[in-house]
């Protein structure tokens, strides 16, 4: 089954004039941008933020695990379960929210203020795996957190390079507890393997790439073959999943729940992968960002020139930065083909 964005949602459209302003009949020009504060929110009501601890057995998450892996040129692989396992059991799968099935019935990756596309790697995610691969970034002892996190890809990553400490955050409960959790349990779980099986091969860890480019390999439940069986006995106690905490809601409510954490967060590193695709949704990803980033962290954004259907994008978003004076944005990468993808960081101007 495929899926689009559905371009009827009532979502508030703001272009790049409504953000600049515009001039006037009078002939008078509005001196400040618009600001995203203004625009009616989504009609649902806003998602309470939640912690969700992994389950002591996991054995259901990962009995029958049909998984699919990403290997970017040096990166560790990065296993991930597979969306289309998701359809295709909707109805077997715990889901308060309804998410899963309300994606079917409507065919979209987006309905806002319900379901924010967690359950989907998007393609900017892998744009940011290559610029880490390329920058050789290790992450060993620092803080990272996975802001809209999804599959987890990106916090996986840091976890398994050194990570002190990995919170992932989602819109949906569904996508943290059925998608995100299994994600790193499974992760986990192959880096328990990967040790057994080097210390009695004496061999070393990983797999590089002839060509040193991105790979997506399906394991399991493939060719009319059984799904995989991966063990899950003991990955609870695992000591990468003990540096893990993993968090579900709107941003509105995760950010005061994160401010309560004992002693209080601050990161290094914040990944955020296509989350700017919304302007209603700016204030409260800037103020997140702003809270919970250390004085000389960063902040990684992957994301696309423009969504169609929903309005955002990064020239939108960077008018919005610029107007807020907190970050300085800087572009690491700009893609070049088709509708334009584009990786860049943020960090704290000096004077503020």
């Amino acid at each position: 089954m495929s899926f689009c964005f559905n371009f009827d949602l009532p979502v508030q459209v703001v272009t790049s004039d409504d953000l600049h302003g515009n001039e006037q009949q009078t002939g008078k020009k509005e001196s400040d941008a618009k600001s995203s504060d203004d625009n009616p929110k989504p009609t649902e009501p806003v998602k309470e933020a939640k912690e969700h601890l992994p389950p002591s057995d996991p054995q259901n998450l990962l009995g029958d695990a049909v998984f699919e892996t990403v290997t970017v040129g040096t990166l560790p692989p990065l296993h991930f379960l597979n969306e289309t396992v998701f359809e295709r059991t909707a109805s077997e799968r715990d889901d308060n929210e309804k998410i899963l099935s309300r994606r079917a019935e409507q065919r979209s990756d987006l309905i806002s203020g319900v379901y924010e596309g967690g359950l989907k790697v998007w393609e900017c995610t892998y744009d940011l795996l290559e610029l880490i691969e390329k920058d050789g970034e290790t992450f060993s002892e620092k803080a990272v957190l996975d802001l809209g996190c999804g599959a987890g890809l990106l916090g996986i990553l840091a976890l398994k390079r050194g990570a002190r400490q990995v919170h992932f955050q989602d819109y949906n409960s569904t996508v943290i507890e059925q998608l995100t959790v299994p994600n790193v349990m499974l992760n986990c779980q192959e880096d328990n393997e990967e040790d057994s099986e080097d210390d009695k091969k004496g061999k070393g860890k990983g797999k590089i790439p002839e060509d040193g480019c991105k790979k997506k390999v399906k394991e399991g439940g493939s060719n009319g073959n059984p799904p995989t069986k991966k063990r899950a006995l003991g990955l609870s106690q695992h000591p990468l999943l003990t540096r893990c905490r993993f968090f579900s809601g709107d941003w509105t409510t995760y950010l005061p729940l994160a401010l309560k954490i004992e002693p209080q967060p601050k990161f290094n590193i914040i990944f955020t992968s296509e989350t700017i695709y919304n302007t209603v949704y700016y204030p409260a990803l800037h103020e997140t960002l702003r809270k919970l980033l250390a004085p000389d962290g960063l902040v990684y954004l992957a994301t696309k020139s423009h969504y169609f259907g929903v309005g955002g994008g990064l020239h939108l978003f960077e008018i919005f930065v610029e107007q807020r004076g907190v970050f300085s944005l800087d572009h690491l990468w700009d893609g070049e083909e088709g509708l334009q993808r584009h990786v860049v960081v943020l960090r704290f101007k000096k004077d503020t």
